[in-house]
């Protein structure tokens, strides 16, 4: 059986202020019976790596660069987030994508460059509005995650997924725990064609998770946990989440 895993993601959010009571809650709130990270601003790992020191909780980051070290401004490499002991970078979140322009195969090179760093990268995929009123969800989630099976070859085990509906991120829409687990059974299908591995991978479902619906998201057979976003911001809704999960 496949160990859960809750994810917060603080987005451009965070101060030094809010911070301290925010960690030392979640950390606070231990034992989890599922596994538990923060992704925080670049800024605040050292923070956070602080605050959940000597413990079972994780931290991570919400991007990385491709490049391993030199002139590029403004970036943060893979070897940068490993000193800081980092255990997750989430890659190709959709607003990468739109904001950034990121491509499916930047995508998949920066989790390969993540990987190569003892990093593990969090994959997000997911389809906008659009896309699925145009009946496209699977071919576009496919060809996401396609990329990244790719270039990640035998490694591409050693991923985390994240299925992410782009029309359910901070919209306060959430796909139906059907809905969800549709997509997972088909990204579960993807990857069981790609690597042995599969049955033991973490796939995460991301948009709009609140504790009010998370029991229900993560009761789902191939739902394994979730990236979280607001809701990560707010210590008693990050924690009943994580208490769902377990």
């Amino acid at each position: 059986m496949r160990r859960k895993l809750v994810v917060g993601n603080w987005k451009m959010h965070g101060s030094r202020v809010a911070n301290e009571p925010l960690l030392a809650a979640i950390a606070q709130g231990r034992p989890y019976a599922c596994d538990v990270a923060v992704c925080a601003p670049f800024l605040y790992i050292a923070e956070v790596a602080v605050a959940f020191a000597g413990g079972d909780l994780r931290w991570g980051a919400q991007d990385c660069s491709v490049h391993e070290q030199g002139a590029y401004t403004g970036e943060v490499s893979a070897a940068m987030l490993a000193e800081f002991g980092c255990r997750y970078v989430i890659v190709g979140h959709s607003e990468r994508r739109q904001y950034h322009q990121e491509s499916d195969q930047l995508v998949a090179d920066k989790a390969k460059a993540a990987l190569a760093k003892g990093v593990t990268p969090i994959v997000c995929v997911g389809e906008s509005l659009a896309q699925r009123e145009a009946g496209q969800t699977d071919d576009v989630v496919k060809r996401q995650l396609s990329a990244v099976i790719h270039t990640l070859a035998h490694c591409a085990g050693e991923m985390v997924v994240a299925y992410e509906p782009v029309w359910a991120i901070g919209t306060g829409r959430t796909a139906t725990p059907e809905q969800a687990q549709d997509v997972h059974a088909l990204l579960r299908a993807q990857l069981h064609a790609a690597t042995p591995h599969a049955a033991q991978m973490k796939i995460l479902y991301g948009g709009s998770v609140k504790a009010d619906n998370a029991a229900s998201l993560f009761a789902q057979p191939d739902i394994d946990g979730g990236l979280i976003g607001g809701a990560s911001l707010k210590a008693n809704d990050f924690i009943a989440i994580c208490r769902a999960a377990g």
